[in-house]
């Protein structure tokens, strides 16, 4: 099975250290944009957003998912679940013919009317083919999970389903894998359909127990628990990828610091929360533009988010200082590829973080003349920025779990 790897304890037990690598598939917002879809997808995805607020106001409010939509490039690693490991998926578009999948279904959700708007029994099934699927009746270690289920919101529908009891195996079928016993993970019984004719089959978050929504131990932190792993932290290596698809994309290394793809460690950073992995920055500057808040900006490091984004007065701001035009209908900077522009600088614990060109002009495709510039206006409640993708393969990151922290890491393989 493929996952959208996202991000999101003491002791320390010698163990082992794991590699994961990564593919790179490119962005499915440049295809629909030159299919002519992506304006209408981002009109139902508001609408989602308004109707599902306007039926239940705290809903959004109650799962951090709301602001984070994984809308371009993915980096998919691969994981197994069970005995025999399956490589994925649950059948999600199932006939309910298990007594335990249809009470849960019929109990919980049977008063919530709101849900016809996005969970239609065509999207349904939609959303579910062509992916792998895991059958827990085929496993000898699965165990039924606790409590009602899970529900999780995206900004483009939503998953429900209920929770199960697996070993769960970082790596693909062969490969050396990180073997994780008695971990709790959600069994989707419906994907939004945004999710269709994506290669990913799931989810994996590696954010802490705090930001889960069923309140279940990430396979990570299990991991550590457990004492599977040399050190309770991971590193993350992103390389630089063209305009295709299925190609290596980078590494996740558990349970210690990647030192074939990167370099020297700059500094630590300390966590604002154990939620996300969230930190403060002080100021941002590109060209001759530099603005600093009265207060400290709340910002995280995230995979799961192509482009950087910020508060829309400082990103528009950059956005002018480099040349480039907003397209309302599509929500996207574009900016001509041949442009030379300035550095993004994020000074953070004091300490100056350049992101360059070379991951800030991202190609719009192979039958158009023009680029775009990898950054978006953001507004979170909590939240002022998330340095996505262009900010992790500019600097390698290590995860720290155990100590709270990040670690930004030079890259020996741009």
């Amino acid at each position: 099975m493929r996952l959208l790897i996202l991000l999101g304890l003491l002791g320390l037990s010698w163990a082992a250290v794991w590699k994961t690598e990564l593919v790179y598939q490119k962005s499915k917002m440049r295809r629909m944009i030159a299919e002519g879809t992506w304006a209408a997808h981002l009109q139902k995805k508001h609408a989602v957003k308004a109707e599902a607020l306007k039926a239940n106001p705290h809903f959004l409010g109650s799962y951090p998912q709301k602001v984070y939509d994984y809308e371009d490039e993915e980096y998919l690693g691969n994981v197994t679940i069970g005995t025999p490991e399956q490589s994925l998926g649950f059948d999600c578009a199932f006939e309910c013919e298990d007594a335990f999948c249809c009470d849960y279904v019929s109990q919980k959700y049977k008063n919530l009317k709101w849900l016809n708007y996005t969970r239609q029994p065509e999207v349904l099934k939609t959303a579910c083919d062509g992916k792998a699927r895991y059958d827990y009746t085929k496993s000898s270690t699965f165990v039924r999970g606790f409590g009602d289920g899970f529900d999780i919101y995206y900004g483009t529908g939503s998953a429900y389903g209920f929770l199960g009891v697996d070993t769960v195996r970082f790596g693909e079928v062969g490969s050396n894998q990180l073997v994780v016993p008695k971990t709790t993970f959600g069994m989707a019984i419906h994907l939004a359909d945004f999710f269709a004719e994506d290669p990913i089959d799931g989810i994996l978050g590696l954010a802490f127990t705090s930001l889960s929504v069923s309140g279940s131990t990430p396979v990570f932190i299990n991991a550590v628990k457990q004492g599977l792993v040399d050190a309770p932290l991971f590193t993350v290596y992103l390389g630089m990828v063209g305009f295709q698809d299925g190609v290596f994309g980078g590494v996740y290394t558990w349970g210690g610091i990647d030192q074939d793809n990167c370099g020297d460690i700059l500094a630590y950073v300390p966590l604002q929360s154990a939620t996300y992995f969230q930190y403060q920055m002080t100021d941002v500057s590109s060209g001759t533009y530099t603005f600093t808040p009265r207060f400290k900006w709340s910002v995280i490091s995230d995979t799961g988010t192509s482009f950087i984004g910020g508060p829309q007065k400082q990103v528009f701001a950059i956005a002018d200082e480099m040349g480039a035009s907003y397209d309302r209908k599509n929500e996207v900077f574009e900016i001509p590829c041949n442009a030379t522009i300035p550095d993004i600088v994020f000074t953070i614990g004091g300490n100056k973080y350049p992101v360059t060109q070379k991951n800030l002009i991202v190609t719009a495709g192979d039958d158009v003349d023009f680029c775009y510039l990898a950054i978006f206006p953001f507004g979170g409640d909590d939240i002022d920025w998330i340095l996505g993708d262009p900010f992790i393969r500019e600097y390698c990151h290590i995860f720290d779990i155990g100590q709270k922290r990040i670690g930004l890491m030079t890259v020996k393989k741009k």
